[in-house]
């Protein structure tokens, strides 16, 4: 018997270490690392496994803990492992993969489980909880290659303000919304916009217990941190040289048991885009008060990570930083409130200056001759904080209230937004174009959106928001004129972000239409990645009896692909007990079998007759990835 051999035997005897029947390879290792009394004790009942991994020092005997756990991560020993990452401990390690808090201080990454691995994520609705299966990137490449190859797109259709539309061609210049797993599109993305994109915006789940990231309970921060950076890889090549990208996250949870993400994630983006494209974190206000909080802690603010794809090539376009008051002429003199004295016989230093303009000729009204217009500090929050101004003072009455930024030179963006909408306000939008208040948890304001694109780009050039959610950042991008990409693979794409793309077509003149001048017009394309399953599932929610479920279960055995769990005969032998269930959980059975990461088709496939693929649908297809390659 090989030493080998004679280790995982002796490994089998602690029920800690074995898992339906295989042995867990990071708890051998974690527990080395504790130096875990039990494990010791048991690897000294062995002779040859003492003699090889014990030293004996002054008739002491020594565990040797490193080579233990060489022996351990050798391929031969469990090779069907998921991950080089062995123990659940996330921390900074070196470039030789040594924890930091070991070795002096040098360069450094984050490690975690599972970080060598591609998670697919598709939840699609937010109450799904799945457990995903991990693809390890050098224990599994056919299966990763399969899962990342381009998909097939299928349901195109244009919308203008006329309606929608039958696709013919798909143009470089043509504004998308797709609906589907966002890392799959994003791998599909690659041969049309490589190098083309220049900012990205993301909101991500941001993993604080009550959000919509629900997947593998077990390591849920490794999780996070690998679905992360997984579409972070890919968005890198998607961007332009002096192309940037925005990250926004919580600065903190509410709750004693949740973690924040935000120090993890700064850490691999600099692994991902290099420490010196770091270019800030913007603060953005998002409410008034602070909510209920187990911390004692209110936060009020959430933080943006703005890296470059590279720092040396990056222009952003700066703004003259002034601000206009607009405001509805209600007639009568002008007298704003009399700077205050202070203590010390001196004015009080006047906390915001304005111009008032005349909506009707767009000229400022000027002061009586020497003064200017101030407003006291306390009110000037409270109108900023309601995004829009109801007050009256002395003789002057404004009625309406919007900022203005004017393009100038030699002036910078803050990285503080104490004045640009908050979750209010982005509710209150999206409840004035005719959509439900609470629908959506935490939709964005389009003036904070407009600051960001303001900042990074110029007209036409390309937007990407893979986390597009109530379609802040493709509403505001359509009426600055930008090119954009949306992605969402939830549900509500198509009753919500769809919706309200259609309405700013229209015209519709909430958020910072009137900021923009915008009246209306244009277009985009509407694409979905082609399922699998998904037809069946379709028909499974349809079926109206139990002898649809049956034909549905007869066509699923031929055609679909079902979760390596399930046996087919199985279900056979057993079909009395199926149909002993309830008509409601014979659907909830049919749809939970089928196969959830294998539900696209790829494009390598579009040919195959077993999908059925109709001849318009592998046109546009060709016409999606046949687009030539236009420079930066």
């Amino acid at each position: 018997m090989t030493l080998l051999e004679e280790l995982k035997l002796l490994l089998e005897k602690d029920e800690r270490l074995v898992s339906e029947g295989k042995l867990l390879k990071n708890r051998i290792v974690e527990l080395a690392l504790k130096l875990d009394k039990d494990l010791v004790k048991l690897l000294l009942s062995n002779e040859r496994v003492k003699e090889h991994f014990f030293t004996e020092v002054d008739k002491i005997l020594v565990f040797d803990k490193e080579k233990f756990m060489k022996f351990v991560d050798n391929k031969e020993f469990l090779p069907d492992s998921y991950t080089a990452f062995k123990q659940n401990i996330i921390g900074l390690i070196d470039q030789y993969g040594r924890y930091f808090k070991s070795i002096p201080w040098n360069e450094v990454v984050l490690a975690w489980p599972y970080k060598d691995c591609i998670l697919e994520g598709g939840q699609e609705k937010s109450d799904e909880k799945r457990k995903e299966i991990f693809h390890n990137e050098i224990l599994a490449p056919d299966e990763i290659d399969r899962l990342l190859e381009p998909k097939v797109f299928t349901n195109f259709k244009k919308i203008d303000a006329n309606g929608e539309h039958k696709v013919k061609e798909i143009k470089s210049t043509d504004n998308l919304i797709i609906k589907g797993n966002n890392l799959l599109v994003l791998h599909s993305l690659k041969k049309r916009f490589t190098g083309k994109v220049k900012l990205i915006y993301i909101d991500p789940p941001y993993n604080t217990g009550s959000d919509e990231f629900k997947y593998n309970d077990s390591f849920n921060h490794s999780t996070w941190l690998t679905f992360i950076k997984n579409r972070l890889e890919v968005v890198k090549e998607l961007l332009r040289e002096n192309g940037v990208i925005f990250v926004q996250m919580a600065q903190s949870p509410t709750t004693l048991n949740e973690s924040p993400e935000l120090g993890y994630l700064l850490v691999l983006m600099d692994e991902i885009f290099g420490r010196k494209n770091y270019l800030t974190t913007i603060i953005w206000k998002k409410k008034g008060n602070p909510s209920n909080t187990e911390k004692n802690i209110g936060t009020i603010t959430e933080s943006i990570l703005m890296y470059a794809k590279n720092i040396d090539k990056v222009d952003l376009n700066l703004l003259f930083y002034k601000r206009r008051y607009k405001y509805e002429d209600e007639g009568g003199p002008y007298n704003l409130e009399k700077p205050i004295k202070t203590d010390e016989g001196t004015y009080q230093r006047d906390t915001m200056k304005y111009e008032i303009i005349n909506t009707s000729t767009n000229k400022e009204i000027l002061p009586p001759q020497g003064k200017r217009w101030t407003v006291g500090k306390n009110k000037m929050e409270i109108l900023m904080q309601d995004g829009k101004i109801v007050f009256k003072q002395g003789e002057v009455f404004i009625k309406k209230y919007e900022i203005d930024y004017l393009r100038g030179s030699a002036k910078l963006f803050p990285n503080l937004l104490v004045n640009h909408g908050s979750l209010k306000s982005a509710k209150n939008e999206l409840a004035n174009l005719g959509f439900e208040r609470e629908g959506f948890e935490s939709p964005k304001p389009e003036i904070l959106m407009k600051t960001l694109i303001e900042m990074v780009t110029s007209k036409r050039e390309i937007v990407l928001d893979f986390y597009l959610g109530s379609g802040t950042t493709c509403a505001v991008a359509h009426k600055m004129e930008r090119q954009y990409v949306g992605v969402e693979q939830m549900e509500y794409v198509k009753s919500l972000t769809v919706e309200r793309m259609k309405k700013v077509l229209y015209g519709e003149q909430g958020g910072v239409s009137k900021l923009v001048n915008w009246g209306g017009g244009g277009d985009f394309i509407c694409l979905e990645l082609m399922g699998l399953n998904e037809k069946f599932i379709d028909k499974i929610q349809f079926a109206k009896n139990d002898e649809e479920l049956m034909k549905i279960w007869k066509e699923m055995k031929e055609h679909a692909f079902l979760s390596y769990k399930i046996e087919p005969k199985d279900i056979d032998k057993n079909i009395e007990e199926f149909k002993d269930l309830s008509f409601e959980n014979q659907k909830r059975f049919l749809i939970e079998i089928l196969d959830k990461n294998e539900i696209y088709v790829n494009y390598s496939e579009i040919e195959d007759v077993l999908y059925n693929i109709d001849n318009i649908t592998k046109k546009l297809n060709v016409s999606f990835y046949s687009v030539e390659n236009r420079g930066n």
